[in-house]
């Protein structure tokens, strides 16, 4: 699970600039690699114990009740973390290969065999209308070639290997299977990163490394490596234009939930959902049901739930805005992300479809942020920050390029302040600046902005939010110098608030939690951390759990900003 985890982690971009199906929204290698994410930090958690029985260096074998420690732990993880559709097919996948592990003291080759078939079976059978050309068809190749392998009399190394073969061959033939896929020039992203599941096996059975190139088609690879794909500027086809089985779902929202429900409801509670959506998945079991769909109707989904049992988590995304988001990611992209975008007057809409009256200009840097940015009603963005402040004339030409009749900036540093404001100074539209001194808080000063309001009225409300916002960085010394918070070395990591240093050490993560240890009060709610370049799994999850351990109310939410310089971004609201 580890090694699945790191591949995972190493081909995450690539897959999500695959992903065309079932929605165009490029999170399948995120989705994929978050529910890993869980299961490795459950089996770190609940079976440590078990684990820590082991000799140092060497495999845990011929104990039923490690095993079983672990399969626990892998079903349970994956159950708790699956993320979208991709993540929750993966989930049943996961929990199959566990439930025929956990009662074996350990794995020889006809268990392996018959564990990759219940996987499969098991990820078949929680999809309402199964499609061929996606993960469960790389699913079932690689489960057929492993029994026949293994009642062929082969070894475990053999079964891996043929397995692996078998999956990257399904994987190459999904788009004869899938016509949306053929028409983008790609393979299926689930399928892909399953894949790099037999991968890890093959670590596991035989030291192999890891590859370091997704195993997909040359073809693929080169168009993807040509700054090509749905992720990457080429175009894939819109939704609306898309209708039947196989094709890009037109379905609005994307609802997920967990139900706790007896299994005897969980029949009646998918045929009502087989009349209000597709993407149907629902795995689980024991009372406990994860569950995912797309649909136009989120309340007749969530009253199903409320019907079979009790629905908690519920997480709703509107896909059309993320499909909006990828788009603009691929013509960022296209435009070297150097300069502002190019807004046009179809992108600032009101809620009545008339054009809007006050339009956001902001400026940032890190392709998430600017994905981010983007889907909170930014229709110019300006590329800067801390080490590359923008012009006068850069923020003036965003400014008349935007839709809006009147126009607020926000700079997002301090030292862009006044060079924002003088552009309002000199602009023909009536124009006013949230004084934002990060990212941050221009996040939070968006989720008040209204596209029907003036920019007087935005700027009152947008200044207000931003102003509830306690924030900070982390970033790197390049000098040894004396703070408040201690001596400071050349490369030790600080902690930085509006106030000034926080906190001193020797890696992000330990300057990150130093840093919400003076930021975070007992009245907080919602603890936000923004990655950026520099930043990994292992620092963010340290973070996290310190989070879990420490402010156990708060609600986290994580986002990948790609800034450079700072590793993390955090606000507390």
């Amino acid at each position: 699970m580890l090694a699945f985890q790191t591949a995972l982690s190493d081909h995450r971009d690539t897959i999500n600039r695959l992903n065309v199906y079932p929605v165009p929204d490029g999170d399948t290698g995120t989705n994929m690699h978050l529910t890993l994410e869980s299961v490795v930090r459950e089996i770190r958690e609940t079976a440590g114990a078990a684990l820590a029985g082991a000799p140092d260096g060497q495999p845990v074998t011929g104990e039923v009740p490690v095993m079983g420690a672990v399969c626990k732990a892998i079903a349970h993880g994956s159950l708790m973390g699956a993320r979208g559709n991709s993540g929750v097919i993966l989930c049943q996948i996961l929990r199959g290969l566990a439930g025929t592990f956990a009662d074996s003291p350990e794995v020889h080759t006809g268990l392996l065999a018959a564990a990759l078939t219940d996987g499969s079976a098991a990820a078949r059978a929680g999809v309402m209308r199964p499609v061929e050309g996606t993960i469960l068809t790389v699913a079932a190749a690689a489960a057929a070639e492993a029994t026949r392998r293994a009642e062929a009399g082969g070894d475990m190394l053999g079964i891996a290997l043929s397995a692996r073969d078998a999956a990257v061959e399904a994987l190459a033939r999904t788009p004869e299977q899938l016509s949306v896929l053929a028409d983008a020039g790609v393979v299926d992203a689930g399928g892909a990163g399953l894949v790099l599941m037999f991968e890890a096996l093959l670590q596991v059975v035989d030291f192999r490394p890891l590859p370091a190139r997704l195993p997909i088609p040359e073809s693929v690879a080169t168009l993807l490596a040509g700054g090509a794909g749905p992720g990457s500027g080429r175009a894939v086809p819109e939704p609306e234009t898309l209708g039947g089985a196989g094709d890009v779902s037109s379905l609005r929202y994307e609802v997920m939930y967990f139900l706790e429900a007896s299994d005897e409801a969980i029949s009646g509670f998918r045929e009502v959902w087989a009349g209000i959506g597709d993407s149907i998945v629902v795995v689980g079991g024991d009372g406990l049901w994860n569950c995912h769909i797309h649909t136009d109707d989120i309340g007749s989904a969530v009253e199903a739930g409320l019907d079979a049992g009790r629905p908690r988590q519920i997480r709703v995304s509107d896909l059309h805005e993320q499909m909006e988001e990828e788009s603009w990611v691929r013509r960022a992209s296209e435009a070297g992300g150097a300069r502002a975008e190019d807004g046009d007057g179809a992108d600032a809409k009101t809620r009545d479809g008339g054009t809007a009256l006050t339009s956001v200009v902001a400026v940032a840097t890190g392709g998430g942020i600017g994905r981010i940015f983007r889907s909170l009603g930014v229709r110019q963005l300006i590329a800067g920050g801390q080490s590359m402040n923008p012009s006068t004339a850069q923020i003036l030409e965003a400014m008349e390029k935007v839709p809006g009749h009147e126009v607020v900036v926000l700079p997002n540093n301090k030292n862009i302040f006044a060079v924002a404001s003088q552009a309002c100074a000199v602009s023909h539209k009536p124009a006013r600046v949230v004084e934002t001194a990060g990212i941050q808080e221009g996040f939070a000063a968006l989720l008040e902005y209204d596209p029907e309001a003036t920019a007087d009225d935005n700027f009152t409300s947008m200044t207000a939010a931003a102003a509830r916002v306690v924030a900070g960085e982390v970033t790197q010394a390049i000098r040894t110098s004396d703070s408040p918070a201690g001596h400071i070395a050349a490369g030790d990591w600080i902690g930085l608030s509006r106030d000034g240093i926080q906190s001193v050490a020797t890696s992000p993560a330990e300057a990150t939690t130093g840093l919400l240890a003076k930021l975070l009060r007992d009245d907080h709610e919602i603890v936000t951390i923004i990655e950026g370049a520099g930043a990994n799994a292992a620092e963010t999850r340290r973070i996290t759990e310190w989070l879990a351990a420490n402010h156990g109310w708060v609600t986290v939410e994580m986002h990948h900003g790609g800034q450079p310089l700072y590793p993390y971004l955090v606000s507390a609201e």
